[in-house]
């Protein structure tokens, strides 16, 4: 059984090779994924009409009704390895047994025919895999992809793997949530260390682990910082955990700092407790301040992400957001599309369980894979519109984040009738020239 990788993200589509597939399986673990996978669809379909469609990964269970209808036979989400194994096991063996069926027709008397192809595999499980080492055979190099702007000035080649699937949590936004419902799994250390030390050989200097949560197992995650260090002590990694873990595990920042991590990502969504309350997101707006106030005694670098622009967003609120981040020293440490990231009700969404969403949401857009909504404010989704011309024109020139921060800062004042004084000229707890970042930060 051969198998040939294509990122449609970084490179186009070999229609060779799509014309010899028995099997074509699209790993969609996101919304811009998925978005992908369905634009390619037309081309795949029209070089081969006869190769089975499968669509694995968290978004693929969500959406399974309009991929079906897409052409999609085969559906897995959650711990999908072994169903995709069965699957082309499967259709190995339906191939053998339409060459042999081909063979008995010329020669008459048994009367069987070729045997139909229906799904086996649940479409969500939650078995407990003994994973493998993952082969990265055929994909692109890691150069063409983010790379790590260090401290030092010197861009660092950045991997990605993951320690953990899944999440403890519920909170209502989140797309892991209807897959796993509050279930996580880990991946065997020795199966994570294995990964990472493959990427290295081909030239990875940065990890990101892409847990949804790295401390949803704390021991686990320690134990893997610290074997890695080990091994690699001139190895950084960034890692996600949310504010409520940072502080319930706060005396293990250190660890995390001394093995190598560079800054945490954690998804604040919003500093106004009604909307956090909604949310489910387990933390409250003192609960991050408390968070930054942590990471500027410990020394390492937070990077917040946010949702803001949500229905319950007023004028008064995403003003107030913005003067946090800039009177909590963080402009530098935001990326500036999180200036601008819009509520996403995917399929499935815990969101839909609140009267107020579901009165607000129109029919569902199966194309955008989203419940489409508009504020009840006109003037709020004016303002995103401009904050997303703002941003784009911004990462367009590269201007820097200060100045993004800044024009956003000036355009939201004005829609909200204030005066946008300057940023005010706070002490530099952390210089910017010291400050990691990823030169694509991922957030759907």
């Amino acid at each position: 059984m051969s198998v040939a990788c294509h990122d449609l993200s970084r490179e186009q589509l070999r229609e060779d090779e799509v014309r010899e597939a028995d099997l074509i399986a699209f790993y969609v673990p996101m919304h811009t994924a998925t978005r992908l996978a369905i634009e390619a669809l037309p081309v795949i379909r029209r070089s081969n009409p006869s190769a089975h469609l499968c669509f694995y990964g968290l978004y693929a269970p969500v959406n399974e009704d309009y991929l079906r209808r897409l052409g999609a036979q085969t559906i897995l989400g959650g711990e999908f390895e072994e169903g995709l194994l069965r699957t082309a096991q499967q259709l190995r063996a339906r191939r053998f047994c339409s060459a042999s069926s081909q063979f008995e027709i010329e020669n008459p008397g048994t009367g069987r025919n070729a045997p139909t192809f229906s799904q086996s595999e649940p479409v969500i499980s939650h078995v407990r895999l003994r994973f493998q080492v993952p082969d990265r055979t055929g994909m692109p190099p890691l150069a063409r992809y983010a790379h790590l702007e260090h401290p030092d000035g010197k861009p660092r080649v950045v991997g990605y793997t993951e320690a953990s699937r899944g999440c403890k949590h519920l909170c209502r936004h989140c797309p892991v949530v209807p897959v796993y419902q509050g279930r996580f799994r880990i991946i065997q250390p020795e199966i994570v260390l294995a990964d990472i030390r493959q990427q290295v050989e081909v030239g990875a200097q940065h990890i990101t682990f892409g847990d949804p949560d790295f401390f949803n197992g704390i021991r686990h995650a320690l134990r893997v910082v610290m074997a890695l260090h080990q091994e690699f002590p001139a190895l950084t990694y960034d890692v996600t955990i949310k504010v409520e873990h940072l502080l319930k595990h706060a005396e293990h920042l250190q660890t995390l700092r001394d093995t190598g991590c560079l800054f945490v990502t954690t998804a604040v969504e919003s500093l106004d407790d009604r909307t956090l309350a909604l949310l489910e997101k387990g933390h409250t707006r003192v609960d991050f301040l408390r968070v930054v106030e942590l990471f500027q005694q410990t020394g390492l670098t937070l990077s917040p992400t946010f949702v803001a622009f949500t229905p319950w967003t007023t004028l008064g609120t995403y003003c107030e957001l913005l003067e946090a981040i800039a009177e909590l020293d963080l402009v530098e440490q935001v990326a500036p599309i999180q200036l601008g990231i819009r509520l996403l009700i995917p399929a499935g969404s815990r969101l839909l369980e609140l009267a107020e969403v579901r009165k607000l949401v129109g029919a569902f857009d199966e194309a955008g894979l989203v419940y489409p909504w508009r504020h009840s404010d006109l003037r709020v989704d004016e303002l995103y519109e401009q904050v997303q011309r703002v941003i784009q024109d911004g990462l367009k020139h590269r201007e820097s984040r200060r100045a993004i921060f800044s024009q956003v800062r000036e355009v939201a004042f004005k829609m909200a009738g204030h005066f946008a004084a300057p940023l005010p000229e706070l002490p530099l707890l952390v210089s910017r020239a010291s400050i990691p970042y990823l030169t694509e930060p991922w957030y759907c």
